[in-house]
């Protein structure tokens, strides 16, 4: 008769061969790897390659940095011999990255189709109504903006006009912190829901928030008015999936596991998970877990099955078991997009290089400064 823990590694067996879900085939095609290790031979120092969490398994070693956005971030800001940086993330980090870097430091994005919807849930004219909405009956001097790293260029552009600062899961809380020294309500976007686990965390009560749904505008001033914290109605389509009840459903079938979770996730999903933290909280927690360790995680599934294969003493799986927490736009980048992108570094109108205009960059700049700048 199989026992709990035959079923625990078949389990865990299955998750590393299949991720616990359908997905295309790793892209492993020798001569695209031969391709890209020519490249980075040919360029040495002068080249630099930026690999978030969340990329395909096959694409992560080649980054000379790996991390969360915020770690990046600051690997960006400090690259000194490099005279090109490839970010294989989405375009709001690469973005970034090119706001960071010197001006004749060179940016690339492998694949252009790598953007981010919770991004997309905030645009400059809404978020430009939204300020203008909430200045006819407060003083926004008083309201410090905090914008989530999942932003486009021209939004942290706004947020370090106006004193504000960037932020990542990673430091959420030292940036409501920040603002909370310099003004007296936070207007945080585009997630609400690491801006409520934010909030929880600080213990700000549920009658000092406000959600502002920019699809549909508010019209009694009085929630905001009398708000510590304004949040964006945006949300992630991966963390959003993870439930309740997959967290009961995991402590059923195998005691004693250990669940940690994403931010991002709705916060009856973090106050009923053992940890909540970024990527590289994540990363952490796991490398922690003493051998033999049932551990199901509340994060985008390359994450998750990476972590898996390198710690095979212990059982690692997605949390949903079910939902396959894919991001899509991540897993757009793929050797091919990484080997054609190197290849013709140096080229004149190269096709995946990221540009910024000057005056968002300047202002975009003070909001990302800020952040690197918190204690």
């Amino acid at each position: 008769m199989a026992t709990l823990t035959d079923d625990i590694r078949t389990s865990a067996a299955q998750f590393r061969e299949f991720g616990a879900c359908e997905r295309p085939p790793r892209d492993e095609d020798p001569a695209l790897i031969a391709r890209i290790r020519a490249q980075v031979d040919r360029w040495g120092e002068r080249l630099v390659i930026l690999a978030h969490h969340y990329q395909r398994k096959e694409v992560v070693p080649f980054g000379n940095f790996i991390g969360d956005s915020y770690y990046l971030s600051k690997m960006a800001a400090q690259q000194e011999k490099a005279e090109h940086i490839v970010f294989c993330g989405v375009h709001f980090m690469a973005e970034s990255a090119r706001i960071l870097c010197r001006p004749e430091q060179h940016v690339y994005l492998p694949n252009l189709r790598a953007g981010c919807p919770m991004a997309d849930m905030a645009d400059d004219v809404q978020v430009d109504d939204a300020w203008e909405w909430l200045g006819g009956f407060l003083d926004t001097e008083t309201v410090i903006p905090v914008s989530y790293m999942n932003s486009a260029a021209n939004l942290k552009a706004f947020t370090g006009a106006n004193g504000g600062l960037i932020c990542t899961s990673s430091n959420a809380d030292k940036a409501f912190a920040w603002a909370f020294e310099r003004g007296e309500k936070v207007f945080f976007f585009p997630d609400e829901h690491l801006g409520t686990n934010t909030a929880n965390k600080m213990g700000i009560a549920r009658d000092r928030r406000a959600i502002y749904d920019p699809l549909h505008a508010p019209d009694d001033p009085g929630p905001y008015e009398r708000a510590q914290v304004i949040l964006w109605k945006g949300f992630c389509h991966v963390h959003t999936n993870f439930t309740v009840a997959h967290i009961e459903s995991a402590r059923r079938d195998y005691p004693g596991i250990k669940i940690v979770v994403h931010p991002e996730c709705t916060e009856d999903v973090v106050n009923a998970a053992d940890a909540c933290g970024s990527t590289a909280f994540i990363d952490k927690y796991v490398k922690a877990q003493p051998a033999g360790s049932i551990i199901a995680i509340g994060t985008e599934i390359n994450l998750t099955s990476r972590l898996a294969d390198e710690h095979p003493d212990k059982t690692i799986f997605e949390l949903s078991g079910q939902n396959c927490p894919l991001c899509v736009n991540m897993f757009r980048t793929t050797l091919e997009d990484l080997a054609s992108c190197l290849e013709h570094l140096g080229d004149r109108g190269h096709d995946k290089q990221i540009f910024v205009r000057p005056d968002v960059a300047r202002d975009a700049k003070l909001a990302l400064n800020r952040m690197l700048e918190l204690k």
